[in-house]
């Protein structure tokens, strides 16, 4: 388990994370949302010890990851594809971590197998395409055969087969048992691989609920009505709060009502109802709106012409 209190982190007077307090339970992709900026990376980099926090703890089954013994049998990740030293081949990348981790060398050719990589064991990973990277770098995460794993972009440079093949791999490690922490913008996969959402903004916890509740929760959610009364129930409906958009003769569009509420709406007005059927809002939308106040790095056009904000993005730090 990983566990967040009141973790804060601050570059002069600049605060990246601010008193984030989250618990990651074990059996669950979690997936970790945010703008760029947001803190994502840097928090995944104290929970590793790589940068220390001003205040509060990161830990690692209740330890700082610094006071784990063997801590890659605790924790695997995968941060940054490329930090491989380019002349060393894949085979032997993977022993110098098991050999300086005390783990057992069989588990590199196990894990070069895992992520697909056997054939290329022996090429030299500075000729390796950022796909091939991502692998390489996600058997890394996987050698010491951790409860743990968080993983930073997994996807990146992979292509669809390659997408697919992460997205089992954690769905698989999770049905195991193990925590598997994973960031990531691409919201399509995200809504078909996690199963609870932790989403920052400006370093401040907005929402740590199951996607289900993140998706239902938006006020995009809406209820596809078709009736040969449309303009009595979209009156009914008006006056009851609600919002309805007009689709073709005999179908609305209403938002800001449950199935429960516009078919007693319908019902009290004597409205026949042919369907009544709920429109999903997709992560996507459900995400632009939670953090629509939290875009510290937005294009002029989605600001009505504002500049982008001043900052540094946390990747940039130093």
């Amino acid at each position: 388990m990983i566990s967040l209190r009141d973790l804060t982190k601050r570059y002069g007077d600049k605060v990246v994370v601010d008193r984030l307090s989250v618990e990651l339970a074990p059996g669950k992709v979690t997936g970790f949302l945010g703008p760029n900026g947001a803190g994502k990376s840097t928090t995944m980099r104290m929970v590793l010890g790589l940068d220390r926090p001003t205040a509060g703890q990161a830990l690692v089954d209740g330890k700082p990851y610094a006071e784990l013994h063997h801590p890659m049998r605790r924790i695997g990740a995968l941060l940054d594809a490329k930090a491989v030293h380019p002349g060393r081949t894949a085979r032997n990348h993977l022993k110098a971590m098991a050999r300086s981790n005390g783990l057992p060398l069989r588990r590199v050719d196990d894990v070069l197998e895992t992520v697909g990589l056997t054939e290329v064991a022996d090429r030299r990973a500075g000729k390796f395409s950022l796909g091939m990277g991502q692998r390489l770098g996600i058997a890394g995460a996987l050698l010491g055969d951790p409860e743990i794993l968080m993983f930073d972009e997994p996807v990146n440079g992979l292509d669809p087969d390659g997408v697919r093949w992460i997205r089992g791999l954690m769905r698989s490690l999770a049905a195991e048992g193990r925590t598997v922490f994973v960031s990531s913008h691409l919201m399509s996969e995200m809504q078909t691989t996690a199963d609870q959402l932790v989403v920052i903004g400006k370093g401040k916890l907005i929402a740590d609920a199951p996607i289900t509740e993140v998706i239902e929760a938006s006020s995009l959610t809406a209820v596809r009505v078709r009736t040969p009364q449309p303009d009595e129930l979209e009156q009914q409906l008006l006056v009851a709060g609600m919002r309805v958009e007009r689709r073709g003769g005999d179908e609305l569009i209403v938002t800001g009502g449950t199935l429960d509420r516009i078919g007693g709406v319908a019902h009290q007005a004597g409205v026949r109802i042919n369907e009544l059927s709920p429109r999903e809002a997709s992560l996507e939308q459900a995400y632009m709106e939670l953090t629509a106040s939290s875009v510290e790095f937005a294009a002029p056009s989605s600001q009505e012409g504002q500049a982008p904000a001043d900052g540094i993005d946390e990747k940039e730090r130093v």
